[in-house]
């Protein structure tokens, strides 16, 4: 549960900065950390990266409604 929740602020600032890209052409993780070839900027656009694949499977998951038995 806590490792969706920080996939779901990692894809969501990912998708802020796309859109800042689209929208403004700026790049705010490489304007922040230095750049997107500084280590810092790659660490960030990998956790990003990993956490997209790991949203995949919450597509792809059972809910089960808080008060009901699951199936």
């Amino acid at each position: 549960m806590m490792m969706d929740r920080i996939a779901l602020i990692l894809v969501v600032i990912g998708a802020l900065n796309w859109g800042l890209i689209g929208l403004f052409g700026l790049d705010l993780v490489a304007f922040i950390c230095g750049g997107q070839m500084a280590v810092l900027s790659r660490i960030i656009y990998s956790l990003v990266g990993l956490a997209g694949l790991w949203c995949i499977s919450l597509l792809f998951r059972e809910r089960v409604v808080p008060g009901e038995a699951a199936v």
